[in-house]
């Protein structure tokens, strides 16, 4: 994983720096000057406009325009709120990550712009923005990854981002970006392993909803799960369509008491989608996370009949020790109900919060998914795209979960839940780019994870 770093944690690594600042603006400003060669062809004769500020973020801007003069470059130095004029490229060290309020950007014309660090006018933390902000071409950002660079209106004012090292340690952060390398959380099966070691439950659809658990089984199954068990309340198992997940006939009433009677032979649950609602959906479901004794995923209907956070809390906090993780993967819509509000503007406090209410590992998806554990680490997944918007990914979403819980991803670790459910959303975006540009629907990303899973 790559480190995220606050605006907070950013300033406290300023403070330690085991080197002069001055030396960190000069590494900061060649990691700029070089960026904008290469988006240039060359600096030799480029007219470079260097909007630069009163801080640091204008210190570094600053020193790029050194570097980019004494390499033949036109370089014209101007405050921010001044206008630009012609120029090849913009250099913007207007404001930095701990900027608040509204800037407004002046008009580059046809140039190329290049942030540093971030876009002037994007909250570090949130990715908050207003209209007016500078919208980037590339950001070269110094250190390590900022939040406001993939959250929010951030993400998309800021261009490609590029990370430059400038020899300044940022500790331990609280949020991580998860990148393909971590694929490796994936454990390999041993060559006398069995369907059952890696087998998931999942408790899905109602009558007439049979679409979303066939897409969550079908995920799990292309994700690694070995065996597949598929029971809808109120249906027979001869209802369910014919499929390669053994279908098994559940109760309307005391569905929970089939799931527990034979859970021990499975690696994680899935509950949820299509489920429907009701009081026995949502006794059955409050029962089963209460006496549950395997890792569970808790999707759509699922999470409507959790409840709120406290009620959420009441039944994961009476789980068995060695259980293993709750995972709640809500839209913001569920988020609201179950939080009691929306997410704020501040993505990544709002899941804190929830998971530290709730006690559960929570993932709000989005185009850039969040995901939190009740100790306050936080994974961020940027794979995916507009592609995903479309009804039923994210029941996909939920059996690649529930088979990566299985098959083990963070076993035993402090952060299980949340290395499984980073990954998912990874894998999950990753598998939605390599299916159409326009027309992907659901049903194609089940056979598209094979792919990327043996990439």
């Amino acid at each position: 994983m790559l480190p995220v770093v606050s605006v907070a944690e950013m300033r406290d690594a300023d403070a330690r720096a085991p080197v002069p600042v001055d030396v960190l603006i000069g590494r900061a400003g060649w990691a700029v000057a070089t960026a904008a060669s290469r988006m240039l062809g060359g600096a030799y004769g480029r007219r470079v406009v260097v909007v630069a500020g009163k801080g640091n973020n204008g210190a570094d801007g600053r020193a790029a325009a050194a570097v980019l003069a004494r390499h033949g470059a036109q370089v014209r130095l101007v405050e921010p709120g001044a206008p630009v004029g012609t120029a090849d490229l913009v250099v913007d060290a207007a404001f930095g990550t701990g900027f608040r309020g509204a800037y407004r950007a002046p008009d580059p014309a046809a140039a190329a712009v290049l942030a540093v660090d971030i876009p002037s006018g994007v909250h570090g933390d949130s990715g908050e923005a207003s209209e007016t902000a500078v919208r980037a071409t590339r950001t070269v950002t110094m250190a390590a990854w900022k939040p406001g660079l993939l959250l929010g209106a951030g993400a998309d004012l800021a261009g490609s981002v590029e990370v430059a090292d400038i020899g300044l340690p940022v500790g331990e952060p609280r949020t991580h970006l998860i990148e393909d390398a971590d694929r490796a959380w994936l454990p390999a099966r041993p060559r006398n392993t069995h369907k059952w070691v890696s087998a998931v439950w999942i408790v899905a659809g109602s009558p007439g909803m049979q679409g979303a658990p066939a897409l969550c089984s079908r995920a799990a199954q292309r994700a690694g799960a070995g065996m597949v068990h598929l029971g809808s309340p109120g249906l027979r198992a001869s209802e369910h369509p014919a499929g390669e997940a053994v279908a098994v006939g559940l109760p309307a009433e005391g569905w929970d008491a089939v799931v527990a009677g034979e859970i021990e032979r499975f690696g994680a649950v899935v509950i949820g989608p299509g489920l429907g609602h009701g009081d026995a959906i949502r006794d059955g479901l409050r029962r089963l996370v209460s006496t549950g004794s395997v890792p569970l995923v808790i999707d759509a209907d699922g999470l409507t009949a959790l409840g709120t956070a406290s009620e959420a809390a009441a039944a994961i906090g009476c789980r068995p020790a060695s259980a293993g993780p709750v995972v709640l993967t809500p839209h913001d819509g569920e988020f609201a109900r179950l939080a009691g509000n929306p997410p704020g503007t501040d993505r990544l406090a709002s899941v804190r919060d929830l998971a530290s209410r709730t006690g559960a590992v929570v993932l709000l998806k989005g185009s850039t998914t969040v995901v939190g554990e009740p100790g306050g680490e936080a994974v961020l997944s940027a794979s995916g795209d507009a592609r995903l918007a479309t009804a039923g990914t994210g029941d996909v979403l939920s059996g690649i979960l529930g088979a990566f819980l299985a098959q083990g991803v963070g076993r035993g670790g402090l952060h299980e839940g949340m290395r499984a459910a980073a990954l998912a959303a990874h894998v999950h975006g990753r598998a939605a780019a390599r299916g159409h540009r326009v027309g992907l629907v659901a049903g194609d990303l089940p056979d598209l994870l094979p792919g990327v899973l043996g990439a």
